[in-house]
């Protein structure tokens, strides 16, 4: 009897695409707009992998690298930096590499340091560009870029060409069928082809792969491929998804915007169609075959996989060293201390917490993210919206409105605000009009001249000081809600009394502050100030989406200062004194100055001790200032050329960010109080013992560990790919749409961060290396975390953090050995 062949019905075919265009988009790591740079983990999509096999299928599908040259490595082995020891502990580790460690350095300093190859795997498009000697790939992403900037224009563009209450494949195809350009570079039938394409992208997308002939099997490795060519237009796209998500509404962008990519290939293949080229098309669809069943790392990989592994290794090795050799940790003394001052995680107040400590020994700080419990939606004076101040990972809470408490202050700010946005409005529209603009640089360029050179002499800023624009006033209600209970000193804050018990109970609580609260408790939200640099909001809060963290400081110190507030604690059993003040504080990350917005609230009885506090701030600017000068090879004078970095137009390098991030601590202060981390470590204050059900610990692994990871990673990704997962040259930035950065007039967004964050000219300034996360907690504790939330045991699985274990003496005793298993160090 003969055997029947199963055709699949176009229905099954449209349902398989579209789950194998879903699997790929997922693959795609969002990258958010310039306006609140999140730092985010370019790696997100695939961490349900281990390390090693992803950077394999990366190398493959988009020739993308996960490991640094080996000269890198050869460097650190020379410099003692990595031992033989270290060497051998990262082989033994790799079931797919065996051999003898002088044998492996030997054979490392005999071979040539092979240069990243391109994707082992080829689109119709890269088919193309060998076929024709015309780089298609490139005319392509530039054509599409300028589709996109247009179509996803957040206001920057006076005229847009493109239709954007469309959805995304329809307004390519709309653009595209009278884009001349295609016409003009030889693909005369282009605009046809794009035409006859239905206006449903899935139906689009099907008829496409039918002119492509590729198989189901292909799929995978294929659409993750056209993904990752366009790669910075995909994550923009992911992230709209993310945010429809995240509020329970429905995504579809970024499959949208892969229909685009995958009807561009068919309709260039259509222009194109020849026997040569069909031959050539086979052959690379027979390699797609062969990469999806392909699983071996190659040896040049496995070998930098290696010493990527013994490096890291050897980064712990001095960690662990640390608390080994530390001070016996000591129990807080019931004495009460001047001041509690709750910095940020951020690594950069890792040096400003240590040196405020040695300068006033009567001073604690504490750490935690910088959004402080209060995750709000702020809108500042004179605007219609506003912008979530919380982590990305979840959804806002209230919105709060900015307010003065004087009502005539507030009229005069509030007319000032909206006549200098649309004089600003004015002024770019005649500057930027069609006959206007080129009569503008006679007349009136000149009258810059005077401007430029005060600003290039650090005399002038470019723009006015964040000071001046910011946030001046107090947060004082909430859109579409009553009043709240007044305050310490009268002032309210628009959220319910109930509301308000809740998140200070929660916030007290996470931050392990509950009892023995100081005169003076400092939170300490942090921003940069900064100029010219369109990724200043990534030197911002991180915790805040990106934003300063002063609205969150500024909202959480009224809160707590509310006496009502104070008197419902206290039936939770947390009681704070009277005559405890609760300080608004914004630590300006680029200058080391730490500004205070409610001194007004101190008792006059307290005014002495009020003075010692801001004094032993400033000293301790001072010190992180001298500390960080030494890093950035800054003179004597480090105060005056540290704080002109802020204002310095053309300054690539105003601060170096979280470069160098390594490491995150969730512990009691008493653990590290007496460790250096130069800078390179996230440090959140926790105590298990006050956390009978483990709720704070999880809440912490699974918010702040996973955000520091993905900081660590995109630091980390942006160093060992910066062409793929990084902004390549600070220097060539173009702002586009509003949204990011191109690398000179054309191309791809670019996504991640520049070189100059990561490599001073000589040497990098950030090494990469995934994060060691050392928690002081019971093991079954941590494990019953993991178990219960698989993403992030993925993250420990699969080698994206090390996690360690700190024991009852302060000592680094454990490491997670993957599988909820853990190891002896």
């Amino acid at each position: 009897m003969e055997e029947q062949v199963l055709i699949p019905s176009k229905k099954d075919k449209k349902t398989a695409l579209l789950k194998h265009m879903r699997k790929a988009c997922k693959k795609i790591a969002p990258v958010w707009p310039l306006e609140s740079f999140v730092t985010v983990n370019p790696y997100l999509g695939l961490t349900d992998r281990h390390f090693d096999s992803v950077a394999e299928q990366l190398a493959t599908v988009g020739g993308i690298q996960m490991t640094l040259p080996v000269s890198f490595y050869l460097k650190k082995i020379h410099e003692g930096k990595i031992t033989h020891k270290d060497l051998r502990a990262a082989i033994d580790k790799k079931s797919f590499f065996k051999v003898d460690v002088a044998t492996f350095i030997s054979q490392l300093e005999k071979g040539a340091d092979v240069k990243p190859g391109g994707p082992a795997i080829a689109t119709l498009t890269d088919v193309a560009t060998r076929f024709s000697n015309q780089d298609w790939n490139r005319f392509f992403t530039a054509r599409i870029s300028t589709w996109a900037a247009s179509y996803f224009d957040n206001g920057q563009a006076l005229w847009k060409t493109a239709n954007q209450q469309s959805g995304v494949f329809e307004a390519w195809k709309a653009e595209a069928a009278v884009d001349l350009t295609f016409g003009i570079t030889g693909l005369k039938n282009f605009r046809k082809h794009v035409s006859s394409f239905p206006e449903e992208p899935l139906q689009a997308a099907a008829q496409a792969m039918d002119i492509l002939a590729l198989s189901e099997e292909d799929l995978p490795n294929y659409l993750h491929r056209l993904l990752l060519r366009v790669g910075g237009w995909s994550a923009y796209a992911a992230r709209l998804d993310w945010d429809n998500e995240l509020y329970g509404k429905k995504g579809g962008a970024l499959t949208a915007f892969l229909a685009v990519l995958i009807c561009a290939e068919a309709s260039l293949y259509q222009c194109l169609n020849c026997p040569e080229l069909d031959l050539m098309w086979l052959n690379a669809k027979k390699r797609l075959s062969e990469s999806s069943e392909n699983t071996e790392i190659n040896k040049d990989l496995s070998e930098k996989l290696v010493l990527q592994e013994a490096f890291e290794i050897s980064v712990q090795r001095e960690l662990i060293a640390k608390f080994q050799v530390a001070k016996t940790s000591q129990a807080r003394k019931p004495v009460r201390p001047l001041a509690q001052a709750i910095f940020c995680i951020d690594v950069r107040s890792e040096v400003f917490r240590r040196n405020l400590e040695q300068v006033n020994p009567n001073i604690e700080t504490l750490g935690f993210a910088g959004f402080f419990a209060f995750p709000i939606r702020f809108i500042p004076l004179a605007h219609e919206k506003g912008e979530a101040q919380c982590p990305v990972l979840i959804p806002t809470g209230p919105t709060i409105l900015e307010e003065i408490a004087d009502k005539g202050r507030q009229q005069r700010a509030y007319k000032n605000r909206i006549f200098h946005h649309q004089v600003s409005q004015v002024w770019k529209s005649f500057k930027s009009g069609a006959v206007s603009c080129f009569s503008f640089v006679s007349p009136v360029g000149l009258s810059y001249l005077p401007k430029l050179f005060t600003d290039s002499f650090g005399l002038t800023r470019p723009v006015p000081h964040p000071d001046q624009i910011g946030l001046k006033g107090k947060m004082l209600t909430q859109k579409g809600i009553s009043l709240g209970e007044n305050t310490h000193q009268g002032e309210t804050v628009g959220i319910p009394l109930e509301e308000q018990v809740k998140m200070a109970k929660n916030a007290l609580n996470a931050m392990s502050i509950t009892e023995n609260f100081a005169r003076f408790v400092l939170i300490v939200g942090h921003g940069a100030t900064t100029v010219n640099n369109p990724h200043a909001t990534g030197l911002d809060c991180g915790a805040c989406g990106g934003r300063s963290g002063e609205p969150n400081a500024k909202v959480a110190a009224a809160v707590l200062n509310n006496m009502a507030v104070r008197k419902y604690l206290k039936e939770e059993h947390i009681f704070i004194p009277e005559d405890t003040v609760f300080l608004a504080c914004l630590h300006d990350t680029t200058t080391d100055e730490i500004s205070l917005f409610n001194g007004q609230d101190v008792a006059l009885a307290y005014a002495e001790e009020f003075k010692e506090l801001k004094s032993s701030l400033a000293k301790a600017g001072n010190a992180a200032r001298a500390e960080r000068a030494l890093r950035m090879a800054i003179g004597a004078n480090q105060d005056k050329e540290i704080i002109a970095r802020s204002k310095d137009w053309s300054q690539v390098r105003p601060e170096w960010g979280l470069a160098g991030c390594n490491t995150f601590v969730v512990a009691p202060r008493e653990r590290t109080k007496n460790l250096n981390f130069g800078g390179q470590s996230f440090l959140h204050s926790y105590d298990w013992r006050k956390d009978q059900e483990f709720s704070i610990l999880e809440l912490i692994m699974t918010a702040p560990m996973v955000v520091t990871s993905w900081i660590n990673l995109q630091y980390y990704g942006s160093t060992v790919d910066n062409k793929n997962f990084g902004s390549g040259n600070k220097t060539l930035h173009n702002v586009t749409s509003g949204l990011g950065v191109l690398e000179g007039y054309s191309g791809d967004l670019r996504v991640g961060l520049p070189m100059q964050s990561l490599h001073d000219g000589e040497k990098y300034q950030h090494e990469p290396v995934r994060l060691n996360v050392i928690i002081e907690a019971p093991i079954d504790a941590m494990n019953a975390i993991l178990e219960k939330h698989p993403s992030v045991k993925d993250l420990c699985d699969n080698g994206w953090i090390h996690l360690f274990a700190l024991n009852e003496n302060g000592k680094v005793s454990y490491r997670y050995g993957g599988g909820l298993n853990w190891d002896l160090v």
